[in-house]
Formats: C-alpha cells, sequence, structure tokens
C-alpha cells in the first residue's frame, strides 16, 4: 500500500491574495490612512485578476474597517473604528460561550483602573460630555431602554478619556455585552436607577476633582452593584451571555 508522504497544499482563493496584499501594505506604512489607492478598475489592472476577485478582496477589507469608499468610487484607506473591532469581538465572546462570571472579573479588573486614568488624562470636552450624560440620565429614569445607551455611553466616555487605545479596545467588546443586562436589572430590580444614578454623578465629580482614588473606588462599588443587579434579575453568573446579547449585537450598525 502507497503510503502518503505529503499533506494535500491549501490553495487561498485569489480575492484572499488581493486582500493580504493590500492590507500587507497598510500594516507595513506603504500606504497610510486617507491615501487613495484608486478605484475596483485600477485595481484590476494592477494585480492581473477578473473584477469579481478585486471586488471580494476590497469587501473583505472594508468589512475591517481597513478602507473606505470616496467620490467617484475611489478607495482610501481607512482606520478601523473602535466599534466596528468591538463588535466583532463580542460577536466572537457571544460564539466562545463566555459566561457572565467572566465577563465580571474582565470588568472588575479594567474598569476601576480606566476611571483612575482618565481622573488623569479626561479633557474639559470629555468631562462636558460626561456632564450632558449624567444630566439626560437624570431626564431618563423611567425609560429602560434609553437609561441602557446612557450607561453605555457614560462608560464610553470614560474608556475614551482614559487615552489608552488598548484598555479602550478591551473594554469595550465588554461594554457591549452588559446593555442588553442592564435592561433586565433595571426592570427587576426598581432602585437600580437611581442608584446608577448616584454612582454616575460621584464618579463625575472625582473625575472633575482629579481625584484618581475617589474614581477608582466608586467605579469599583458601581461593578459590584452591578453583580447584585444581575443575580437579582435572575441571570446565573456561570451561566454563558445567552441569546439577547448576540440579537442586540445583530442589531447594530456597525456590524460585521
Amino acid at each position: 500500500m502507497r503510503q502518503n508522504k505529503f499533506k494535500k497544499l491549501e490553495i487561498m482563493p485569489a480575492y484572499r491574495l488581493v486582500a493580504d496584499a493590500i492590507e500587507k501594505q497598510i500594516m507595513t506604512g506603504q500606504i497610510k490612512p486617507e491615501d487613495p489607492i484608486g478605484t475596483e478598475a485600477d485595481l484590476v489592472e494592477q494585480f492581473g485578476v477578473n473584477r469579481s476577485t478585486v471586488r471580494e478582496g476590497i469587501r473583505l477589507l472594508e468589512q475591517s474597517g481597513m478602507l473606505r469608499r470616496g467620490e467617484k468610487r475611489r478607495l482610501y484607506v481607512s482606520l478601523p473604528g473602535y466599534d466596528k473591532l468591538a463588535t466583532r469581538i463580542s460577536r466572537s465572546l457571544v460564539l466562545h460561550k463566555v459566561t457572565f462570571r467572566e465577563l465580571v472579573e474582565t470588568l472588575e479588573i479594567l474598569e476601576p483602573t480606566t476611571i483612575a486614568l482618565a481622573a488623569k488624562h479626561i479633557t474639559e470636552e470629555q468631562l462636558e460630555r460626561l456632564r450632558i450624560n449624567v444630566a439626560a440620565t437624570e431626564k431618563e429614569l423611567e425609560d429602560r431602554d434609553r437609561l441602557s445607551q446612557l450607561d453605555t455611553e457614560f462608560h464610553s466616555i470614560i474608556a475614551e478619556a482614559a487615552h489608552n487605545s488598548v484598555f479602550l479596545l478591551a473594554r469595550e467588546p465588554a461594554g457591549l455585552l452588559i446593555y442588553p443586562a442592564t435592561q433586565y436589572i433595571f426592570e427587576a430590580v426598581p432602585e437600580a436607577p437611581s442608584r446608577l444614578l448616584e454612582a454616575h454623578k460621584t464618579m463625575l465629580q472625582a473625575l472633575e476633582e482629579r481625584d484618581e482614588e475617589k474614581a477608582r473606588v466608586w467605579m469599583d462599588k458601581h461593578v459590584r452593584d452591578f453583580v447584585k443587579g444581575l443575580v437579582r434579575s435572575g441571570a446565573e453568573l456561570d451561566g454563558q451571555i445567552a441569546q439577547p446579547h448576540l440579537a442586540h449585537l445583530l442589531s447594530l450598525d456597525t456590524y460585521l
């Protein structure tokens, strides 16, 4: 019997070769954000492949946020937005059956450190956005959907204010998964909205005072309060993030 010594070759589709060739030049800095790379027709000529191959390669890069279309169908290099990256990661976390406990353990580490950094680096413009957010929160305590949106926005501004891209990208996927859970908590725990408002007001004050320790302590309390609310809402900490969370991700405009 003849013994097979070689594995079958895996041939990469041509559209992936096109996408990889463009991505390589972006990642090595040979072409930079906002640089034009031409039109589909230009790329067909340069790569020597058919239009559908180029179109599929471009589609991959557009989905990842590395290319965008401008006037006259010209293609430009772009930076992937944190929202797009976070949504893709959140989707993967749901499909990998991440649990509430894993999510909470991550937040317990990330959130207090993030707000402490924000206390050092936050700008006046970011503080003003937080003030507007807190004022809106106070007016919307009865609107559970709007309250969840404002809560997500509040924490996203703080993550942005830390001025640390790694923390921002690490925190955002978890934030997207929290969103549906906060709605359940608001419905199950009557005092949850007012407690959230108190915490947000105090954290805003700490940021205005540039008080890192106060900000850290209150964020830690806020996360622990979230865990208590999660349990009271009927969620099992060791249970996996459920379908409503994936449905929320599918509803996002940034979903890819």
